[in-house]
C-alpha cells in the first residue's frame, strides 16, 4: 500500500485515466465538474517526473545488468606472466595465450600520472558520460563529412570496444556498432573495470599491448614506477603504434608529441613546471630482445604451478643468481677437460628458507648435457653427505659424544661388508675424526645400532619422497643406497643452522614460512655443525692468509662415481652443490672432495666477496650442553693413568660416560716377566702403564706400522694381579642370525667363530656348550662343523677366565 501511494504521489495518471476510474465510483464522486486547465508549471512538474522514472528504470536496468553474473573484463583478457626476483627485478615475462607481450596490470598498481595523462588526452569527460560524447560525435561527423579535417571523437569505453571486440570502425556500420557496443559495456560494468581493461589492451606496436608489459620491454620497470616522460609517451604510443614504436632512441616525432602532452599537462598540474628540464632530453627505450630470460630452471618451475596468477613474486637475489650461473659455467669450462661437463648448485638463506639462487644445469640451452633439464628436483644417490644426520640421530640417541672412540676396522654386517673409500682402516677413530674423514665403517656399526628413529625413519619423516621399503635399502642406506634431491638435501642442511628444526624451503614471497618440525635435538645439530666447521678446505694450504668466513661442510661420492656432492653452511646460508651426468653415467673424476668441493667453495668466496660485511652468525650454545675432560686415547673419564686429555660436549643424562680402561698399571715380576702373582716379593715387582686394546685393532696398529706394546702374560697363579680388564667379544657368528646350511653337505660345511680379546691375553678357549673344541689366539677364526640343525650355546674364555656368549642358530635345507 505504502508503495502505490508512493507512485500516485510521484507519478500520476493523466486525467483520461483518472476519468475512466471514476466510471466505477459512487455517482457524487464521478459527476463532479472537471478540474481547471493545467498550469505550465504543472506540465513542468509532470514532464521531469516522467524523465526522473526513465532515469531510474535505466538506472536498475544496469544495476541488474551488472549484478547478472557475467564474465568480468579481466576473464576476457589473456594475460602473460611476469617472474619477478625478491627486489622487484624482472626475470621473465612469458607470451600470453594469443602470442602477445600482455600482462594484465590492476588499475592501483599504474602510477597515477599515467592515468591523469590518458584521460587528459584521450577522453576529458570520462567519468561523466555515458560511453559516449555526444557532442564531440556530432563535431566529428559534421567536419568529417563537410570536407574538413578527420577528426576524432572515441571515447574511452569506444576505445576499449574496437579493441576487445577486434571492430573495423572506418566505416559507418563499424562506427555504429561500437557506439551501440560501448554503451553496452557501460551498462555491464564500472568505469573503473573499463578504464583497467583499456590501460591493458593499448596497442603498443609489434606484439606488445597494454602499460604493464610496455613499461616492461620499452623501460624495464613496472608501471607503478614510471617518470612523468615516461609515462607520456606510453599514452601518445597507442595512437599511431607503427610509427611512434620506439627501438633505442626516442623517435622526433613521440618526442614532439611528448613535449606538446607536456605542455597541456603542466596547464592542469602548475607544479610540473619544476620538472619541466628532464622533458626534452629524449627517452632511451630497450627493445624485446633485452627482455630478460634469467634463473630459466626456477622460473620453468614455477610457471609449470597451476594458478599461479599474473605476477610471480620468487625469493631469488639477481645478483645472487648471477654469481652461481657464472661460477657453475666458469667451474665447468675449466674442468671439460676431466669429463666434468655439468653441475647444480642451489643457495638457501636459513633465516627465513628463502631459496636465494638455484641453478638447475651448467647451460640451460646446451641439449647435450640436457641443459633444460632441472637437477636442482631430480632424484640422485648423495653418498656420504648424509652422515651428518646419522651422527646426530646417534648422538641424541646416546650412543656417542664428538670424542667418543669408534672402531674403524674389517666388520660384517650380516651379508654386508663395507669398505671405506680408500680400501684401508685406521682403527680406533673419534666420532669427531669419523665424520671429518667420512669413514664408513664407524657410520655403518653406529647405523646398526639406531633404535627409533634409525636413518630410515628419519629421512622418511623429514619428507624425502619415493623412498622404498626399508628392507630394499639396509644398512647401505647410511652411505649413500637411496635418492634425494638437492631441494631436500637442501632442507636436509637448514636444519642444522635452525637448531634440528627443519622448515620447508620458500621460493615465492608469498609463501609462508612455516613453524617447522623437530626432527634433531638443538644440542645435537650444535654439535654436528661444530665438528663440520673442522673440516678443512681442500684449498687449506692456499687459502690461510684469506679472512673466510667459517664453513661447516660435507661431501659426498655416490657408488660407481655418479654423483659427487657437497653441501654445508656459511654466514646465513646452506649451499649446495652437484657435480655429475643427468644420464647417470659414471666418471672416476666426480669424487665429492675433489669435483664438487672447489666449485662448493669458488661459490662461498664469491658471496663473501659480493657481500663484504657477510658475518658468522652467533650461535647460541644450548642450555643443556656442556664441555667435560675426557682421556683422548678412549673418549672416556679419564682415570688416573691416561697420560693426555682433551675436552668435548657432553650431554648430561645422554650422552655416554664411563671411566676410560685403555691405560692400566700392571705389576710386574722382574724375575719372571710376567705379571705379579699375590705373595710375589715386593722388591721383584715394578709397577708400568700399558694400553690395552682389543685384538682387532692390535693388528690395524701393527699394520700400520705403529704396534702397540703388550702387557706381559699373565703370572702362574690363581688370581695374577692385574686379571681385571675387559672380557672377550664374539664378532662371529652375528648376534640374532641364522646360518642355513645345506643338508646334504652337512658335516662338510662350517660356522667361522671369532672373538676380540683384551691386550693382555695370549690364549682364547672355544666351548658349544659343555663341550670344549678348540684353543685359538685372539682374533683368529675359527672353522666350526655343526652336527646338525638347532639351536647351540657357544662361549669363548680367555686364559684370564672372563667369557662371552652367543646362541647360534643353524636351520638346514634341501
Amino acid at each position: 500500500m505504502k508503495l502505490a501511494a508512493f507512485i500516485r504521489r510521484w507519478f500520476p495518471l493523466s486525467r483520461s485515466r483518472e476519468r475512466g476510474r471514476g466510471e466505477g465510483r459512487a455517482p457524487d464522486e464521478a459527476t463532479q465538474p472537471p478540474t481547471s486547465p493545467r498550469s505550465p508549471k504543472t506540465k513542468s512538474r509532470h514532464r521531469l517526473q516522467r524523465y526522473a522514472l526513465i532515469a531510474c528504470c535505466l538506472l536498475t536496468l544496469a544495476t541488474a545488468l551488472r549484478l547478472w553474473p557475467h564474465q568480468t573484463l579481466r576473464q576476457q583478457i589473456a594475460s602473460s606472466t611476469a617472474v619477478f626476483d625478491a627486489d622487484g627485478r624482472l626475470l621473465r615475462l612469458t607470451l600470453a595465450g594469443d602470442q602477445q607481450y600482455r600482462l594484465w596490470t590492476p588499475l592501483q598498481d599504474v602510477a597515477p600520472i599515467f592515468t591523469q595523462a590518458l584521460l587528459l588526452h584521450e577522453d576529458r569527460h570520462f567519468r561523466w558520460h555515458p560511453g559516449v560524447n555526444p557532442p564531440a560525435l556530432l563535431r566529428a561527423v559534421v567536419e568529417t563529412y563537410s570536407g574538413g579535417a578527420r577528426q576524432g571523437a572515441s571515447t574511452i569505453t569506444m576505445q576499449l570496444a574496437r579493441l576487445l571486440y577486434g571492430l573495423n570502425t572506418r566505416t559507418p556500420t563499424g562506427k555504429l556498432r561500437q557506439i551501440a557496443d560501448a554503451l553496452w559495456l557501460e551498462l555491464r560494468y564500472s568505469k573503473h573495470d573499463i578504464l583497467e581493461a583499456e590501460i591493458n589492451l593499448l596497442p603498443y606496436g609489434q606484439n606488445i599491448q597494454g602499460v604493464g608489459a610496455a613499461s616492461l620491454v620499452y623501460f624495464g620497470k613496472t608501471p607503478d614506477h614510471l617518470s612523468l616522460p615516461e609515462a607520456l609517451s606510453l599514452v601518445l604510443i597507442p595512437q599511431s603504434p607503427a610509427a611512434r614504436s620506439p627501438d633505442g632512441e626516442e623517435p622526433a616525432g613521440l618526442r614532439a608529441a611528448r613535449l606538446r602532452l607536456f605542455d597541456s599537462w603542466a596547464q592542469q598540474h602548475p607544479q610540473a613546471h619544476a620538472v619541466a628540464e628532464l622533458m626534452p632530453p629524449p627517452l632511451h627505450f630497450r627493445g624485446l630482445d633485452q627482455l630478460p630470460f634469467a634463473a630459466p630452471h626456477l622460473s620453468n618451475a614455477l610457471l609449470a604451478q597451476p594458478g599461479h596468477g599474473e605476477v610471480i613474486r620468487t625469493t631469488l637475489d639477481s645478483g645472487l643468481q648471477r654469481l652461481l650461473e657464472e661460477r657453475v659455467r666458469s667451474y665447468v669450462r675449466r674442468q671439460s677437460r676431466i669429463g666434468i661437463v655439468n653441475a647444480t648448485a642451489m643457495l638457501v638463506d636459513a633465516r627465513d628458507l628463502s631459496v636465494k639462487a638455484l641453478v638447475g644445469s651448467a647451460d640451460f640451452f646446451n641439449g647435450d648435457i640436457g641443459g633444460q633439464v632441472n637437477g636442482a628436483f631430480a632424484k640422485r644417490s648423495p653418498g656420504s653427505a648424509l652422515k651428518p644426520f646419522l651422527y646426530a640421530l646417534a648422538m641424541d640417541q646416546g650412543l656417542i659424544h664428538p670424542q667418543s672412540v669408534l672402531k674403524d676396522a674389517p666388520a660384517a654386517f650380516g651379508p654386508f661388508s663395507p669398505e671405506n673409500f680408500d680400501g684401508s682402516f685406521v682403527g680406533p677413530i673419534t666420532a669427531h675424526d669419523a665424520l671429518i674423514r667420512s669413514r664408513n665403517i664407524p657410520a655403518v656399526t653406529l647405523a646398526s645400532r639406531l633404535s627409533q628413529p634409525d636413518l630410515y625413519d628419519f629421512l622418511k619423516l623429514a619428507g624425502v619422497s619415493r623412498m622404498a621399503s626399508r628392507e630394499h635399502y639396509g644398512l647401505a642406506l647410511t652411505l649413500g643406497g637411496g635418492e634425494v634431491t638437492m631441494e631436500e638435501m637442501a632442507r636436509l642442511y637448514t636444519m642444522l643452522a635452525n637448531r634440528g628444526v627443519l622448515h620447508e624451503l620458500r621460493y615465492r614471497q608469498e609463501d609462508p614460512q612455516d613453524t617447522g618440525m623437530r626432527l634433531l635435538s638443538e644440542e645435537s645439530s650444535f654439535m654436528v655443525r661444530d665438528i663440520l666447521k673442522d673440516n678443512p678446505r681442500p684449498d687449506e694450504v692456499m687459502a690461510q692468509g684469506a679472512a673466510r668466513l667459517p664453513v661447516a661442510w660435507k661431501t659426498g661420492t655416490s657408488w660407481g662415481f655418479r654423483d659427487a656432492w657437497s653441501a654445508g653452511l656459511f654466514g646465513p646460508y646452506v649451499l649446495v652443490v652437484w657435480v655429475g651426468n643427468f644420464d647417470g653415467s659414471s666418471n672416476p673424476a666426480f669424487v665429492g672432495v675433489q669435483a664438487a668441493a672447489p666449485l662448493f667453495f669458488e661459490i662461498v668466496d664469491g658471496v663473501q666477496a659480493q657481500q663484504p660485511g657477510l658475518k658468522e652468525p652467533a650461535w647460541r650454545i644450548p642450555s643443556n650442553l656442556v664441555r667435560v675432560e675426557v682421556c683422548t686415547a678412549s673418549g672416556d673419564l679419564p682415570n688416573a693413568e691416561c697420560p693426555q686429555k682433551s675436552s668435548t660436549w657432553f650431554i648430561p643424562g645422554k650422552s655416554p660416560i664411563r671411566l676410560s680402561t685403555v691405560h692400566r698399571r700392571v705389576l710386574v715380576n722382574l724375575r719372571t716377566g710376567r705379571q705379579a702373582c699375590p705373595g710375589d716379593p715386593p722388591e721383584q715387582l715394578h709397577g708400568e702403564v700399558y694400553e690395552f686394546w682389543p685384538s682387532d685393532l692390535q693388528r690395524l696398529f701393527a699394520q700400520a706400522g705403529m704396534p702397540r706394546r703388550r702387557p706381559p702374560p699373565a703370572g702362574e697363579c690363581a688370581g695374577a694381579i692385574g686379571a681385571a680388564g675387559a672380557p672377550p667379544a664374539i664378532t662371529s657368528p652375528m648376534t640374532g642370525a641364522t646360518y642355513t646350511l645345506r643338508a646334504a653337505r652337512l658335516g662338510r660345511e662350517s660356522v667361522p667363530l671369532s672373538a676380540n680379546a683384551d691386550a693382555d691375553v695370549r690364549s682364547m678357549y672355544w666351548f658349544v656348550g659343555d663341550s670344549f673344541v678348540a684353543a685359538t689366539g685372539p682374533g683368529a677364526t675359527l672353522q666350526w662343523t655343526p652336527p646338525g640343525g638347532g639351536s647351540y650355546q657357544l662361549r669363548v674364555v680367555d686364559d684370564h677366565g672372563r667369557a662371552d656368549t652367543r646362541e647360534l642358530r643353524v636351520a638346514l635345507t634341501q
